[in-house]
């Protein structure tokens, strides 16, 4: 019983010695190589545990995070993981606030410290989560995948829908409007494709393949009144590269954009939209009164893919007619300088718009000088978001329901896979330094193989019944809307 009694005692010895804060580190003026890096960021109060490790060797790690009249400090051997409760108390407790960032490395039996940095607490919330596809890498074949919900208060994460539902088949082109799950569409491909169409409870499954239309509907932007619903209809083609810098290009041959009544089953559009121009990625603005796209003049199909400009236009739209204006004005000329625009997605407070700006095309994600972009809709001011921009590939985005934060794609990481980022914007305009999602173990994006793609805000899971929407998809039983 002594021998036993001792060794607890010498264990406990040990872990307190390891947790306590290094009195004899030799100051540094070196700032620490996180990874992630999270130095000078600035996050909700409820984003989940910051936990990192470093860029460098080491034998162990020490961290101090002292805020208002409290401080957190943890340590360990490979990484640093910082404990929920206490990380949101003290998130708290500094909002609108920050905190001070200490840490601390042990080399070689030595400790050092770095030089402190700042974390920013921002006094605007955050929706509860984020949801994403989980997509391997492939091009012809559907592998597993699927749309998943991430909290990001914590580490949880949950399936919306997988593929393995009804397999094999591919599932994308997720959206819900305004953050709100009771309104979600997702599309299917496939031998059992369609869209997937829920609003306040009742889920249908549609085929938009009527009269003239040239495929399903993707890309969907639902209208702030929640009866409308905006797609693209494309005939999309992709080919590969023989450079080695550049893999796979992918183009649409047609693309037109409509808009579905939920409450009528029908759709309606308009000769501007359905032109042999390139239409594509519809969005409504937050007034319900204009619909935003992009468009393309015509062009030869693969042969002058590089000569596809988009630029950002705009239409009037009036929700209680379901019709359109009769002209269109063109926000962004990009065609002018040679560029082109995808992914226009207005703030919900109406005061900006963010879209992706690359050399041609509308498929940014393989885009490697695809940059984000803020158009102020109040001044006309246009720019790029040198704040977020890497040397990278920035593709596509969301704003959260309050317009304060944004999540976006991007390949920065290993220039092969996209992982999701957030950013804040301040009332006047000021953006944060980005920082990518958290995860519980800092090796977490090395391990995996699969990209995060179309990431967009959530708040709550999404209420529906997987064997139902399963019986449905395989009975092959579909609405086919009316158009007008």
């Amino acid at each position: 019983m002594k021998t036993r009694y001792f060794l607890i005692l010498i264990v406990a010895a040990c872990l307190t010695a390891c947790s306590q804060r290094p009195t004899d580190a030799v100051q540094t003026n070196e700032a620490a190589p996180l990874s992630p890096d999270y130095a000078e960021i600035t996050v909700p109060a409820t984003i989940a545990p910051l936990n990192f490790t470093l860029n460098e060797t080491f034998e162990r790690l020490y961290v101090s995070f002292a805020g208002n009249g409290d401080t957190l400090e943890t340590s360990g051997k490979q990484q640093i993981r910082i404990p929920l409760k206490q990380w949101h108390r003290l998130l708290e407790a500094n909002q609108g606030g920050s905190l001070q960032v200490t840490v601390y490395a042990r080399q070689e039996g030595v400790w050092k410290s770095y030089r402190p940095f700042r974390i920013h607490v921002s006094p605007y919330p955050i929706d509860e989560g984020i949801a994403y596809r989980l997509i391997a890498p492939g091009y012809e074949v559907y592998s597993q995948m699927g749309i998943y919900r991430r909290d990001l208060s914590n580490f949880d994460e949950k399936a919306v829908y997988e593929n393995t539902l009804v397999y094999p088949s591919c599932v994308n082109c997720h959206t819900f409007k305004q953050a709100d799950p009771a309104y979600h569409s997702l599309h299917i491909r496939g031998d059992y494709g369609g869209t997937i169409l829920q609003r306040d409870g009742k889920t249908d499954v549609l085929n938009f393949k009527v009269g003239d239309l040239i495929s399903s509907g993707v890309y969907p932007y639902w209208h702030p009144d929640g009866r409308y619903i905006a797609y693209s209809v494309n005939q999309t083609h992709q080919v590969f590269h023989s450079r080695n810098d550049k893999r796979i290009e992918v183009f649409d041959l047609k693309s037109d954009v409509i808009v579905y009544d939920t409450e009528e089953h029908k759709i309606v559009t308009t000769p501007l939209l359905m032109t042999d121009n390139f239409e594509s990625f519809p969005s409504f603005s937050p007034d319900g009164k204009s619909l935003y796209f992009t468009c393309s003049s015509f062009r030869e199909m693969p042969k002058d893919y590089q000569d596809v400009h988009y630029n950002l236009c705009r239409i009037d739209f009036d929700a209680a007619t379901g019709t359109f204006g009769d002209r269109i004005d063109t926000l962004v000329y990009a065609a002018r300088e040679q560029k082109s625009v995808s992914f226009p997605r207005p703030s919900y407070d109406g005061k900006y718009l963010m879209y992706t700006l690359s050399d041609y095309g509308n498929f940014s994600i393989w885009h490697k000088e695809a940059d984000l972009w803020l158009l102020d809709l109040r001044t006309g001011e246009n720019r790029p978001l040198v704040e977020v921009n890497s040397n990278d590939t920035e593709s596509y985005h969301s704003w959260s329901s309050n317009s304060r934060w944004f999540v976006f794609s991007s390949r920065r990481g290993d220039g092969l896979y996209t992982r999701p980022y957030l950013a804040s914007i301040d009332e006047d305009g000021h953006v944060s330094k980005p920082f990518l999602l958290p995860q519980e173990h800092t090796d977490y994006y090395l391990k995996t193989f699969y990209s995060f793609n179309v990431p967009d805000f959530i708040n709550g899971d999404v209420e529906w019944n997987l064997d139902e929407v399963a019986e449905r998809l395989l009975s092959k039983e579909r609405t086919l809307p009316s158009i007008e």
